[in-house]
């Protein structure tokens, strides 16, 4: 008996490799190594067979049991593989135009404040940055705010350990910085950064936000330049013939204060939901820098003047694409930042 088993193995080893596909193949395992196969049956016959020579019977099922498993795998395998080369459908095509990999794209926020830079470069301001932690005198002091007046209110300030170092909560520092770097001559400069406020997140308030000021100090700085570098800016983001007007505003470090609107795209000046029915949209606040500020800059307001103007850049990044809720520039969300990729 145990004679005949390696007859049987030879025999179905023969049908395995006759097997051409995995239909075939998985015939040959239900009829061979199957749980009612010819192989496994081969375990009814023990009680054919006397005591002595079952255990060499059993042993020997066992061994060609697991080697015709193996071989039915390796065969499996090998007629995926052939399946897989002879298959039209999953055939790779060299003829074909590859495919452009998913490249990334620049942040809103980096976009705007790239154009918004572009516009003012071309009118000869210089980027200058400043750091985002400032000591609380240059933060508020140096720019006519000292301690307890009521203006600090305005900004829910992050304090760190040092009570008299803060995060800034604008980029309006940088303009004692860039002053007293450049006295004596006269100063024509850009400030982008981030700022933070300890304010309530919501819609429209972020806790961090972009800012972008600027500043212009000489000789005989007038309101008019003001108001011209501004319209002029506002024509170059917004388009030709976008009505801009100025109204009187407050800041410390001003005076005059001013905040600057333009006609509203939505509407064209007509009043709708976006303008709040106004027909404005508040793009920037602005004025001539007040003398205080000059003087804590080294520059004599007696003999010098200024003008300076500070926007937020995702305020205009929401104006011009019609974003509502400002969390978005913070979410990382790529269903919102891909849309932005043709604005590069």
């Amino acid at each position: 008996m145990i004679d005949q088993l390696d007859d049987i193995e030879a025999r179905v080893s023969a049908a395995l490799d006759q097997a051409v596909d995995l239909e075939q193949l998985e015939e040959w395992r239900r009829a061979t190594i199957g749980r009612k196969g010819e192989v496994q049956l081969l375990t009814r016959r023990m009680g054919e067979i006397g005591p002595a020579d079952r255990p060499a019977f059993g042993k020997r099922i066992n061994e060609i049991k697991a080697s015709l498993q193996v071989a039915f795998e390796a065969r499996q395998e090998a007629l995926k593989r052939s399946a897989h080369d002879n298959d039209d459908d999953d055939r790779l095509d060299v003829t074909l135009p590859g495919r452009r990999p998913t490249l990334g794209g620049l942040h809103p926020s980096t976009l705007v404040m790239r154009r918004i830079e572009r516009i003012f470069g071309d009118m000869g301001f210089q980027t200058y940055r400043s750091p985002d932690v400032v000591t609380d005198q240059l933060n508020f002091g140096d720019l006519n705010m000292p301690p307890d007046h009521p203006a600090r209110d305005m900004q829910d300030t992050f304090y760190t350990t040092d009570p008299s170092v803060v995060l800034r909560t604008h980029t309006s520092g940088g303009q004692i910085l860039a002053m007293q770097e450049q006295y004596p001559a006269p100063v024509r400069v850009i400030l982008p950064g981030m700022c933070y406020r300890n304010e309530q997140i919501t819609s429209r308030s972020e806790i961090q936000f972009h800012q972008i000021e600027g500043l212009a100090v000489g000789p005989a700085i007038t309101f008019a330049d003001l108001k011209g570098t501004l319209t002029e800016f506002a024509r170059r983001l917004f388009g030709e013939g976008r009505g801009a007007r100025f109204r009187a505003s407050y800041f410390p470090f001003t005076e005059p204060s001013a905040e600057m609107d333009i006609a509203c795209f939505l509407c064209d000046g007509e009043g709708c939901q976006l303008c709040k029915e106004t027909g404005w949209l508040e793009i920037l606040g602005c004025g001539m820098v007040h003398p205080t500020v000059l003087w804590n800059g080294g520059y004599d307001p007696e003999e010098w003047s200024g003008f300076a103007f500070g926007m937020g850049p995702e305020r205009i990044a929401m104006l011009r694409h019609g974003i509502r809720d400002i969390r978005y520039f913070w979410s990382n969300d790529l269903r919102f930042l891909r849309q932005f990729q043709r604005f590069v």
